[in-house]
C-alpha cells in the first residue's frame, strides 16, 4: 500500500520534527511498534484516509510524577482519546500479578485524567479488521458529534448524528435502516434537511444518491 507508506512515513516524521520533549522523541526515533504499524495500515488508515490529530507515544503523567505513553493520541479540538493495541502475550497469555495491577493503574489514571480509551487486541486486527473500522468510526464520531440545533426534530437529530458518526455522505439507504422508516420517508426527510441548509447534495443527476453535513 505504497498511498500508506508515503502517509505514514510524512506523519512519523512530521511527528518528529515537531517533538521538543526529548523522551517521546527518542522513542519515536526508534519506530512505532508492529501492532501500533499494522492498526494504522489495516484499520485507521484504510478507514480515515488521514492522520490528522492523531499522535503516536503520547507522552502523559501518571500520579506519581512518572511518564506513561499512549500507543496513540487521538485529540481533536483539545479532545482526549486513547488507542492502546493490546498484544495478547505481554496483556493476556504471560500477564502476571504485579503487570495486572499496575494496567489497572494506568487505564483508572488516564480514565481520571479524562482520556477516552480504547484497547484493541491485536489478534482482532488481523481477524476482524471490519467490526475493528466500525469501531474507529464510532470512537472517532464521539469527539466530533457535537450538540445537534435545538430546533431539529428527534428523528432529524438523529440523522445528524448518524451523518457525523460515518464520517462520510449518507444514502437514502443508509437513514432508511437506520431509523427503521421507508426509502421513501427518509428521501422526504433529507430533502427536507437540505431546504432547512443542515445538508447539503452530494452525487445524483435526476435523483440526489448521497447527502453530507454542511
Amino acid at each position: 500500500m505504497p498511498q500508506f507508506e508515503q502517509a505514514f512515513n510524512d506523519w512519523l516524521q512530521k511527528n518528529i520534527s515537531a517533538e521538543t520533549n526529548h523522551r517521546r522523541r527518542e522513542i519515536l526515533e526508534k519506530g512505532l511498534g508492529h501492532g501500533t504499524i499494522e492498526f494504522l495500515r489495516l484499520i485507521w488508515f484504510p478507514t480515515v484516509g488521514n492522520f490528522d490529530h492523531l499522535y503516536p507515544e503520547w507522552e502523559v503523567r501518571d500520579f506519581n510524577n512518572g511518564y506513561r505513553y499512549l500507543d496513540l493520541a487521538y485529540m481533536p479540538g483539545g479532545a482526549k482519546g486513547g488507542i492502546e493495541i493490546q498484544g495478547y502475550g505481554p496483556h493476556a497469555r504471560d500477564l502476571d500479578v504485579r503487570r495486572f495491577k499496575d494496567l489497572c493503574w494506568r487505564h483508572s489514571l488516564l480514565a481520571l485524567d479524562g482520556w477516552t480509551l480504547l484497547p484493541i487486541a491485536y489478534l482482532s486486527i488481523k481477524d476482524e479488521p471490519k467490526q475493528c473500522q466500525q469501531l474507529i468510526l464510532a470512537f472517532i464520531g464521539k469527539f466530533i458529534s457535537g450538540p445537534a440545533p435545538s430546533c431539529l426534530t428527534w428523528v432529524e437529530t438523529e440523522i445528524i448524528r448518524f451523518a457525523r458518526r460515518l464520517l462520510r455522505p449518507i444514502t437514502p439507504r443508509e437513514v432508511a435502516d437506520h431509523l427503521n422508516v421507508s426509502d421513501r420517508q427518509a428521501r422526504r426527510l433529507l430533502h427536507k434537511m437540505v431546504d432547512s441548509q443542515f445538508l447539503k447534495e452530494e452525487s445524483g443527476n435526476e435523483r440526489v444518491r448521497k447527502y453530507s453535513l454542511r
